[in-house]
């Protein structure tokens, strides 16, 4: 009987190759990757010391990122020494070959055995696994440029809301780029002469910038290089920015070097390597896309690439944003058209029921004295009936110039006790007649929000006149305020009658209403309103039961520093 042959130690090695292709394709995520790349060689190799060690985004150093066995110690300097090419000194029972990554070295693939290592065989032989496992990082990143802007093309075909939009593209280029500085979207606008920053993302603090709303302002020589198409790189060195292509660009870093820190301080953490994308479009520059590293080198033409790949995604978001600034303005001036009028119904109402008190008693007064039938008490009587309906319509007109004079405000900061006062100047006498009682709890110290003035009153107006049209034949609205420091909540709530689940998820939307005479905008309105700030708002009913409208405005930034109102 013939014994089955034992492949060659080249052949063995090719089948283990293969095998290994085989078993990293369908890998996804690159901590398996390495994992299972690292196992499998230390099987083939037959040795019970491995480690696979990248480079840190500063160059200065490595870490392991997989180790065999687990706990497993490594001469770190070694490592590092031979990922920079000083050429080190490596003892005979080890050996290393680099792994590449993003069109550059990345980590080193290292054995230890108990035995010298056969060379050159087994260093080749290491030289084709670290190929190996590069083209397989090489696939993971591209699936994953793929997968993010597919999630991105979804939410643009779902017409995400634009600041929601830019968060996602500047969130989907840091998953890819891995820069550990910042990135940033901002819009140009041609008649300012300025670049405003609406989005930005800072990866070391992990969170969203204190910077939206900052302009900087443009000139000819910046709208020029802005308008030629071109990606640009650069490195902080030596004190200055240098231009990746050795150009006179840097004054574009310059005025986007807006994040600088004091030096010295304890998070000395400044931009040292920059990308800069101009958005432009047939009509001309829309905006420009950063990124930025902490470390001067951290970027290649590889994360140039794929910034590219994201250009036409930010110049869309930022068209749809302009697209939707204008409907949105266009629907805040309709609906106050339309909150202007139903007011006037009211209030010539109330007005009406005020003054036709006071016309009956000036004519009877009148008739007394002509007939010299006064008296001292019954005259009295009728001016105090008289001073309550001039009071009462003192009251509602003035409600009326406090939510004018609010409206005209361009202040980021609103009182909500002035809001609530002048609202309810209005819209008490109605309530009252509708038997509809009101509740109002307001903490003690109520901060002021960044939000307008005009705006909180509009919010006000339109949430409360919603309660009122849902309680027809009276019923209790509710408004609570609780202080919760970075943020205040605002409770309206009513005891009308409720909104079904299946128009829950509708009300919200532009033009849907089911009133009679509605158009549709009001509560679309309130919600662009409340997220143009960064707040929320939930909405919680039963049918028969009632309604709740929970607000949350974040707390003016002097407010957050103590100095409540």
């Amino acid at each position: 009987m013939n014994e089955p042959s034992i492949p060659s130690p080249n052949v063995a090695f090719w089948i283990f190759l293969d095998e290994l292709k085989s078993c990293l394709r369908p890998v996804r995520e690159e901590q398996n990757a390495v994992r299972l790349s690292l196992r499998r060689t230390c099987e083939h190799f037959k040795v019970d010391d491995g480690c696979i060690a990248a480079l840190t985004s500063d160059g200065s150093r490595v870490e392991v990122i997989s180790v065999i066995p687990r706990g497993g110690k490594w001469d770190l300097s070694l490592l590092a020494a031979f990922l920079q090419k000083p050429r080190p000194r490596i003892p005979p029972n080890v050996i290393l070959s680099p792994i590449h990554r993003r069109g550059r070295l990345w980590a080193v693939l290292a054995l230890r055995a108990q035995h010298e290592f056969d060379l050159p065989t087994d260093y080749i032989a290491l030289r084709r696994i670290a190929k190996l496992i590069s083209e397989s990082m090489e696939v993971i990143d591209w699936q994953r440029t793929t997968e993010v802007r597919s999630r991105i093309d979804r939410r643009i075909v779902a017409r995400l809301r634009p600041q929601d939009l830019f968060y996602q593209i500047l969130h989907g280029l840091q998953s890819l780029t891995r820069y550990d500085h910042s990135s940033a979207l901002l819009i140009a606008d041609r008649q300012e002469d300025a670049l405003e920053l609406v989005a930005e993302q800072i990866a070391w603090r992990k969170g969203k910038s204190q910077r939206i709303g900052l302009k900087l302002p443009l000139n000819e020589d910046i709208w020029t290089l802005m308008s030629d198409h071109i990606v640009y790189g650069f490195d902080w060195r030596y004190g200055g920015w240098e231009d990746w292509s050795g150009g006179k660009a840097t004054r574009l870093a310059e005025l986007l070097d807006y994040n600088k820190i004091l030096e010295g301080t304890a998070l000395d953490q400044r931009e040292s390597s920059m990308l800069c994308a101009p958005l432009t479009t047939r009509d001309g520059v829309l905006g420009l896309l950063k990124v930025a590293a902490c470390h001067p080198g951290s970027f290649s033409r590889y994360e140039l690439s794929l910034v590219q790949q994201f250009m036409p995604l930010a110049a869309m978001a930022i068209h749809n944003s302009q697209k939707t600034g204008t409907l949105e303005a266009k629907m805040l001036e309709a609906e106050k058209k339309h909150a202007v009028a139903d007011l006037l119904r009211g209030v010539s109402h109330d007005v009406n029921n005020a003054l036709g008190c006071v016309l009956p008693l000036v004519q009877q007064t009148m008739a007394d004295l002509q007939s010299n039938r006064l008296q001292e008490d019954t005259l009295s009587q009728d001016l105090q009936q008289i001073e309550q309906s001039i009071q009462t319509c003192r009251r509602i007109f003035g409600g009326m110039l406090a939510l004018a004079r609010g409206a005209s405000q361009g202040t980021a900061q609103a009182n909500v006790r002035r809001a609530l006062d002048s609202t309810l100047a209005v819209l008490r006498d109605g309530l009252a007649r509708q038997g509809i009682k009101l509740d109002v709890q307001l903490v003690d110290v109520v901060p002021h929000i960044q939000v307008g003035q005009g705006d909180l009153e509009q919010l006000f107006l339109n949430l409360m006149t919603n309660a009122r049209d849902a309680m027809s034949t009276g019923g209790v609205l509710s408004i609570k305020v609780r202080n919760l420091g970075e943020s205040l909540e605002l409770a309206i709530s009513d005891t009308g009658c409720g909104i079904t689940p299946e128009l829950i998820s509708r009300i919200q939307e532009p033009f849907f209403t089911t009133k009679p005479n509605g158009n549709g905008l009001g509560l679309s309105i309130c919600r662009s309103i409340i997220r143009n700030v960064g707040g929320r708002m939930e909405i919680e009913s039963r049918v028969g039961a009632g309604t709740q409208i929970t607000v949350s405005l974040p707390t003016a930034f002097e407010e957050k520093a103590g100095n409540s109102v």
